[in-house]
């Protein structure tokens, strides 16, 4: 029998907000190298699986998913499964029933007419599995057909992060807190004097610093903004984003003209193929913006992009559901995961430079322009200000709660 090493106690005074250093990390990418992922952990199950999704299809992963929770589900492991209301809100009765008759706690997350508080911009954006307290996963990859590779169609672009240590247990524990303010049922937690950890699984980066951060703006929780402002407050030499929908306020804006002045060189790796057209225009009325200001665009071409990730100065990175904007700011729910671990993040980094410059064409103002008329750029400046309106109609009326 392999030897276990038990997690430490919880020092006293030990704040959510600080990093802990005995976890270890992997960087995953969207489509099957994820998915295989997740199906090796929701088997390696043995007590608790959580999952928490914006999207979860009954398509063909969808399927292979619950499949997978069926049949762990068997064998004894509790599983909670909460998905958003809106989002996912086509998903069949026939395909919840068998979930439910195979013993999964199923939950839909404040639907439509259905929740207590009518909030239509507050959604769960959450794309986190734990499993046994001891694994997890964060990112932007949901479950469905466009994020896994299947028939020769190459899975949307994304990444995440799978994790193994005492950060695991503390994302169980957020999972526990949120499943009961969605269902107000408790769930009994993991006692931590109980939770032993299994050698590392390969390929993963031992010795990370970790810190799990939050956005709810309903719950006062602004964690995932503070890290990105902190980065363009604090970063020496270098910061890269990359982001699906990237619309700054302007705060954020005026910080990336700040850590520019200071001689920060800022990369944004942006999609060039947008599932949401309104969002692409939107953000290319940017563009000029950014351009002025000696920020470096790149727009990603072999497919969309998805991943929500940055790296600053070679030894910090935040990775999870948070795109650039002000939906995920005041309205979505949103988690990350900062690290901080030069060896693990500079390679991190390397990956995303590459990509830039091997995927992506750069937008400079002699090929930006060039596409550039009257009527499209008037076109941007609609879309934007449509943009604008929309996430004031879906935030301005939130009350924030006490917690």
């Amino acid at each position: 029998m392999e030897e276990h090493i038990l997690y430490q106690q919880t020092a006293p005074g030990y704040s959510r907000a600080a990093y802990s250093h005995d976890n270890a990390v992997k960087l995953l990418h969207g489509g099957r190298e994820y998915f295989d992922v997740l199906k090796l952990l929701i088997n390696k199950a043995q007590h608790t699986i959580h999952l928490q999704f914006y999207i979860f299809n009954d398509d063909e992963t969808g399927k292979e998913i619950s499949d997978a929770l069926i049949k762990a589900a068997a064998k004894g492991v509790t599983i909670y499964l909460l998905i958003d209301g809106y989002e996912s809100r086509f998903l069949p009765q026939t395909f919840i029933n068998k979930l439910l008759n195979a013993g999964i706690k199923f939950e839909q997350f404040e639907p439509l007419f259905r929740s207590k508080k009518f909030y239509i911009g507050r959604r769960l954006h959450h794309k986190v599995v734990v499993v046994d307290g001891i694994y997890a996963l964060v990112g932007g990859i949901n479950i469905a057909d466009r994020y896994n590779d299947r028939d020769g169609e190459p899975a949307w672009t994304d990444m995440g992060i799978l994790i193994q240590g005492s950060r695991a247990f503390e994302l169980n524990n957020i999972c526990n807190g949120l499943w009961k303010d969605a269902t107000g049922v408790s769930i009994n937690p993991i006692t931590i004097n109980n939770v032993y950890v299994p050698p590392i699984m390969p390929g993963m980066a031992p010795n990370c610093s970790i810190c799990i951060r939050r956005n709810d703006w309903v719950k006062s929780l602004n964690q995932i903004w503070k890290s990105y402002f902190n980065i363009f407050n604090r970063a020496s030499e270098s910061i890269v984003i990359m982001c699906s929908y990237f619309l700054p306020g302007w705060i954020f804006l005026k910080q990336i003209k700040k850590a520019i002045a200071r001689g920060v060189n800022v990369k944004v790796i942006l999609t060039g193929i947008s599932d949401v057209k309104l969002a692409k225009h939107a953000e290319r009325y940017l563009y000029q913006w950014m351009l002025r200001n000696r920020v470096e665009i790149y727009e990603y071409k072999p497919t969309i992009l998805h991943a929500k990730i940055a790296v600053s100065d070679n030894k910090w990175m935040t990775i999870g559901s948070y795109n650039v904007n002000n939906i995920s700011a005041h309205a979505s729910v949103e988690l990350n995961v900062d690290v901080r671990n030069k060896s693990f993040v500079s390679g991190v980094e390397k990956e995303l430079l590459q990509i830039a410059n091997e995927k992506c064409i750069r937008i400079t103002r002699e090929n930006f322009y060039i596409t550039q008329n009257m009527l499209r750029r008037f076109w941007q400046w609609f879309c934007y200000q449509t943009i604008k309106v929309i996430l004031y109609l879906a935030t301005f009326y939130f009350k924030q709660e006490r917690t």
